[in-house]
């Protein structure tokens, strides 16, 4: 099981973006989360602990498995792991395991901690749909050779079947009321199948699907829709739906272009809401400034042109969409997070990627880069 192969080193320019990524994020957390944890729990510790114990230490060892397993397994195996997924996701609605937030029903309660099963579902998606695919592709290419057959029917084969599988996570997704990670999902997988060089009406009609999923749920949502009009008017309501928006940009433009300095932010001290995990970005930008808060921006843009280097040079189609689709999902989920916190994307409440506090994504996203770097080893720089 475990990859004994010969192959070429680790992308190490790949293993050190990711390296800063995540100790930015630590770094960022151990100061932003300090006055909280003294708050509610007596020590400044508390949250940052609760990071490493729950989150980065697991996903650093499991990352590390992920990292040295033969990816035969991983690909032979993936649709098991798409299925426990969605089997343990559907678990959320069960008495006393299930945990409601907010309105939504979306973690699992296991006692000492919790667990968001829709995070898992972010990356074996990924790991299910790259294997299907590349297997469907790679007929569909033995068949344009073949003068024995026709020209394959890629709507029957791989378009149809592509949409039955969104359906049920939009179904899964819809019913936990979240809509933020059913985006990136949809998203993500469309940007996967776009690579696959499929047909560019089937591309079309995907994306206008995920439009149109998008304004169904903001309009049986209302609480959607007054978070899109919010940002015509940040200064709508102030001291209500607007107010995290509000505080948020107060924090961010007190940065001006140096930053306030690390530790020295005022807006954490109970001004901006959610401050260690959703509005972490704002709280940097404030102590770092537009400079400290550029080059996070372009460490994520950076990381994304190295995936795509990456999955440019390789010719497994397996390699090529797993990048694609792990790289679009971080990037993505940054500039959705990163967005919403300078008023050009909707308030969502999802975490940025390596940096934002929560368990379950860090654990899942070093799982993920874990995959990553292991693939990075049989491509040749």
């Amino acid at each position: 099981m475990i990859n004994k192969e010969s192959s070429s080193h680790i992308d190490y320019v790949l293993l050190l973006t990711i390296g800063m990524l995540l100790l930015t994020g630590i770094l960022i957390l151990a100061d932003v989360s300090a006055v909280l944890s003294q708050e509610k729990f007596g020590k400044p510790t508390y949250y940052l602990l609760h990071q490493l114990f729950y989150g980065i230490i697991p996903g650093l060892i499991i990352g590390f498995i992920a990292y040295k397993i033969n990816l035969f397994f991983i690909k032979k195996y993936s649709w098991i792991f798409v299925f426990f997924t969605l089997v343990i996701m559907s678990f959320v609605f069960l008495p006393k395991m299930g945990v409601t937030s907010g309105g939504a029903t979306r973690w699992l309660n296991f006692g000492f901690f919790t667990f968001q099963p829709s995070e898992i579902l972010k990356l074996t998606f990924i790991i299910y749909l790259s294997t299907w695919l590349s297997k469907r592709i790679e007929i569909t290419k033995k068949t344009k050779s073949s003068k024995k057959y026709k020209k394959p029917k890629t709507w029957v084969k791989v378009f149809i079947p592509f949409l039955a599988i969104m359906g049920v996570i939009i179904i899964l997704l819809t019913l936990q009321r979240n809509l933020s990670t059913l985006m990136v999902i949809l998203i993500t997988g469309g940007l996967i199948y776009f690579s696959a060089s499929t047909p560019l009406i089937q591309i079309i009609i995907i994306f206008l699907i995920i439009l149109l999923v998008a304004l169904l749920l903001i309009k049986f949502f209302p609480y959607r829709l007054n978070r899109v009009m919010l940002l015509l008017d940040p200064l709508k309501d102030p001291m209500g739906l607007g107010y995290q928006l509000k505080q948020s940009l107060i924090a961010v433009g007190s940065g001006g272009i140096l930053g306030l300095g690390l530790g020295n932010s005022y807006q954490k001290f109970g001004y901006v809401p959610q401050v260690i995990s959703d509005s972490i970005f704002a709280i940097f930008a404030e102590e770092t400034g537009f400079i400290g808060a550029s080059l996070l921006v372009f460490l994520f843009l950076f990381f994304l042109w190295r995936c795509l280097y990456l999955a440019k040079k390789t010719n497994d189609l397996f390699s090529r969409f797993y990048i694609i689709g792990f790289s679009s999902w971080i990037c993505i989920q940054a500039f959705i997070n990163i967005g919403a916190m300078i008023g050009i994307v909707p308030l969502t409440g999802i975490p940025l990627p390596f940096i934002g506090y929560g368990g379950s994504h860090i654990l899942v996203e070093l799982i993920g880069a874990g995959i990553l770097l292991n693939i990075s080893k049989s491509i040749k720089n």
